[in-house]
């Protein structure tokens, strides 16, 4: 079934072969007409990627781009005295769980003909996108704060992307690149709503890895919302289709000092200030109204990390052997916070992307 752009707000429709990044109609966001979801016979199990559940991804396979994204592990472990699975989309091609959505939205833009791309990001974004857009032949220009770790712009700048270093938090850069997009197809990742399609995969993924079902909770950093919005989708397609009969609870993690999502979803409004979860850090979540939605609907919660917390967190995960970004150790740090059993945690970057702050806390100089 072919996808159309739809604005929520009005209900207008338009063909989404073309590459839109607003509704034309009033300049808001855009979503895509609902998917029809996936049945377990429709998995394509030769395919060793996201792509082996094309038949719920509405792109043409025609000029597809990817680098292998998805199927990532899920590892069952102990962490706290409890049994949790961990769901490694830090070992991504690129060193996050962007690729899905990247790879999803790259492969509509290249179908729809654009040469050239714009970006914002806070890195791991940037860098997924500057590595797709490498391999689909498209130029592209990515802006970050000019904060944002050096792995992560060393990323961007290594697969040729042009990048640019913007005074100010991740909320400037995002104007910067609104300004700019008059003049360039912005591919901006938290508006493009076929990015959404890719993050979307994480449900079914997981639904395969657990034998055909859902798990009882899910809980990712969260930002934007990028990835609670995808397994919203993802397994909400999935009940409708009639593969699972309840939608896992689902928990967004912010960190403390970044935690707009907390003061949508229950209207408590904590002080805000730096984190070193920078790839959470948003003061306006574009979509953060249907983030919160999301949650609630799934009868899941937004717990939040303290500073202290994520960088204890940060040193314990890799004392046990996971290395990981400290955007990613929210969710342990926040796990007291999430009495659930049955419980996926999603790693969402890699520690590559952070040898600062594990130098900083492994006494390695830098």
């Amino acid at each position: 079934m072919r996808a159309s752009y739809i604005n929520p707000r009005s209900g207008a429709n338009w063909p989404a072969d073309q590459a839109l990044w607003r509704a034309p109609d009033d300049g808001g966001l855009l979503g895509l007409t609902s998917g029809r979801g996936l049945v377990r016979d429709e998995i394509e199990r030769s395919e060793t990627s996201l792509w082996r559940y094309r038949a719920a991804i509405r792109v043409e396979d025609a000029g597809r781009v990817s680098l292998g994204e998805g199927l990532t592990p899920l590892v069952e472990t102990e962490w706290e005295g409890r049994r949790l699975l961990f769901k490694c989309e830090h070992l991504m091609p690129t060193g996050s769980f962007k690729d899905r959505g990247t790879a999803v939205m790259m492969s509509h833009l290249k179908q729809a003909g654009v040469e050239a791309l714009l970006e914002d990001s806070s890195g791991n974004a940037g860098a997924s996108i500057a590595a797709y857009a490498a391999a689909a032949g498209i130029r592209a220009r990515i802006m970050v704060p000019e904060g944002a770790p050096a792995a992560k712009r060393v990323q961007i700048a290594a697969a040729g992307a042009e990048l640019q270093e913007v005074a100010g938090d991740r909320d400037t850069v995002e104007r910067a690149a609104l300004a700019a997009a008059e003049t360039m197809f912005y591919a901006s990742h938290n508006r493009q709503p076929f990015f959404l399609e890719g993050t979307k995969t994480l449900a079914f993924e997981l639904w395969e890895q657990l034998g055909f079902r859902a798990p009882a909770a899910v809980a990712a950093p969260c930002g934007n919302g990028a990835n609670i919005l995808g397994l919203y989708l993802g397994f909400r397609e999935l009940q409708e289709a009639g593969q699972i009969d309840v939608l896992p609870r689902l928990h967004a993690v912010q960190a403390a000092n970044s935690s707009p999502i907390r003061s949508l979803f229950d209207g408590r409004v904590l002080p805000r200030g730096a984190t070193v979860a920078d790839g959470i850090a948003t003061s306006q979540p574009i979509r953060g109204q249907m983030v919160a939605n999301a949650v609630s609907a799934t009868g899941g919660s937004v717990p939040v990390a303290s500073e202290d917390a994520i960088m204890e967190a940060v040193g314990r995960l890799a004392r046990s052997g996971w290395f990981l970004e400290p955007t990613s150790a929210v969710v342990a740090a926040a796990l007291p916070q999430i009495p659930e059993e049955d419980l996926v945690l999603i790693l969402t970057g890699s520690g590559l992307k952070a040898l600062g702050v594990h130098a900083g806390l492994a006494g390695v100089a830098d």
